[in-house]
């Protein structure tokens, strides 16, 4: 195992600069981008990242017996109540983890609750972890194209033989706790069961756990981790979570236990008041994004971005990170803390981690779905934001790491999102944007999102297409149409089912 330096190896500043974290500039430098590129491109730091690790995301299995074993795991699974519809309590899953030996205690745990960003910090926590020689597990929602790629193992997704082993394993103690509870067992809530006995079975060194919706009656919120992690909080599922950030805040907080160490991304000061109160109530220690840690700098690079983030331990410079946006450079430095957290640093440690290994877990990161190329001439790029906070994310850095002159939109949306704001946080950037549906049941009716969609862009900007290979093809139809074919670009977004669809067509059809 790399071993953590101790601080004193760092030559003291020169400049005798004051070491006040409200010094951090912004969160990103202010360079010609140009130039950023040529610079960071030349350092050739994405070597550290080692060969090219295939696709993250699984496909179906090829041995038919195999494939159809799986499906008749989905199939029962379908039974079960969907993830939209929930009976807000952990009597069922924590009904189920007694009858199964309470596997989740078996092993250290990471809890990420949040908006938007829980699975990108999710894998970076992983990669991380992982990088340091832990075995790892990793629990995250919802799939972009296989269900197996919910529960990861040394951060690769589950192999379709175990994901059905461990289903028939647990399937007569589900059935036991379905016997007993006046509902059953939900779909989430047996894959909750599968991941914690899987990770117990490795067995995992650490896991990292993110919550499906909420935090306190989230059928994952029967762990009690060491490390509680909150992304940035802005309205979504406002029908179940509430109708502010404090109010959403509030369920969130949930996971927060006594005792625990709490990393806080920057959040709305409403949404962070109720966050510390719950901390304070349960004697947990915290640490803020802009305060305690975040980012340095920034600048695009080839490729990704090179930043500097500032840990719970010092500083760690040249960080390579494979992924466009500030957000995930924020993303980023959260994790970072997190996993500080999780060995003592900043506790009972004053030392940074390894920062070769922190470099090259880092330059291994890989997010699918997250402004991810699938496609040249045109550019496709996809990318799952699926509420207004998460779209303006990622306009902007479309916007920063793309130097797009024509960009046309898919959006295929779900019908309980707010399509309207996301249409309005991508407007500015789009030339046009073709509306289509997905493959989810709950996919928003396409003359409905057109007509939104034409409150937004005007008649003249928007296409109709109601079928999603069509939309793609009329989008890149119109990305190409002024023979700009260096500068054109087509965006697929809206929704995880709008991009795992996509993917399929594009990168594995």
């Amino acid at each position: 195992m790399s071993e953590p330096r101790d601080p004193s190896d760092t030559p003291d500043d020169p400049t005798g600069a004051p070491d006040a974290f409200d010094e951090i500039v912004d969160n990103e430098t202010h360079r010609d981008p140009d130039l950023a590129v040529i610079e960071a491109g030349s350092r050739t730091l994405r070597t550290q990242a080692g060969p090219p690790q295939g696709d993250p995301v699984p496909s179906r299995p090829e041995d038919p017996e195999l494939d159809e074993a799986l499906r008749e795991v989905e199939t029962e699974l379908s039974t079960r109540w969907g993830e939209t519809k929930l009976e807000p309590s952990v009597t069922r899953i924590a009904a189920l983890m007694d009858v199964l030996g309470e596997p989740q205690r078996a092993y250290p745990t990471i809890h990420i609750t949040g908006t938007n960003g829980k699975t990108s910090t999710a894998r970076m926590i992983e990669a991380l972890l992982g990088a340091f020689e832990l075995r790892t597990g990793r629990y995250t929602s919802p799939h972009v194209q296989t269900i197996t790629e919910r529960i990861s193992l040394d951060g690769a997704p589950i192999s379709a033989e175990r994901f059905i082993e461990t289903y028939r394993d647990i399937a007569p103690y589900v059935e036991l706790v379905d016997a007993r509870e006046e509902y059953r067992l939900s779909f989430f809530e047996v894959l909750t069961g599968m991941a914690y006995a899987a990770f117990a079975d490795a067995p995992v060194d650490a896991a990292v756990i993110e919550v499906g919706m909420g935090g306190t009656w989230d059928a994952t919120n029967v762990i009690d981790a060491s490390v509680a992690v909150v992304t940035p909080i802005d309205l979504d599922h406002t029908d179940r979570l509430g109708e502010t950030p404090a109010e959403i805040a509030a369920e969130k907080s949930g996971i927060i236990k006594p005792g625990a160490t709490v990393i806080l991304a920057q959040q709305p000061v409403d949404a962070a008041q109720v966050l510390l109160k719950k901390a304070v109530e349960a004697d947990a220690t915290v640490a803020r994004e802009g305060m305690e840690f975040g980012v340095v700098s920034r600048e695009v690079a080839v490729g990704g971005q090179l930043l500097t983030l500032r840990g719970l331990g010092g500083e760690y410079e040249d960080v390579f990170l494979p992924l466009h946006g500030a957000y995930q450079a924020h993303n980023a430095a959260v994790a970072l803390a997190a996993v500080e957290a999780f060995f003592g640093i900043g506790a009972q440690h004053a030392r940074t981690l390894d920062v070769d290994t922190v470099r090259q877990a880092f330059a291994r990161v890989a997010s699918p779905g997250r402004l991810e190329i699938v496609r040249s001439s045109p550019t496709v790029v996809l990318d799952a934001a699926h509420n207004p906070h998460g779209a303006r994310a990622t306009a902007e850095g479309i916007s920063e790491a793309f130097g797009f002159s024509r960009l046309v939109g898919v959006v295929a949306t779900s019908a309980d999102k707010d399509a309207k704001g996301v249409l309005e946080a991508f407007e500015p950037i789009l030339a046009e944007v073709v509306v289509t549906t997905n493959s989810n049941p709950r996919s928003t009716d396409v003359d409905a999102l057109a007509a939104l969609a034409v409150e937004v862009f005007g008649e003249d900007r928007v296409v109709v297409e109601p079928r999603l290979p069509d939309a793609i093809e009329a989008a890149i139809t119109l990305a190409e149409e002024e023979a700009e074919y260096g500068g054109a670009g087509v965006l697929v977004t809206g929704s995880i089912f709008t991009v795992g669809d996509a993917r399929l067509l594009l990168r594995r059809g």
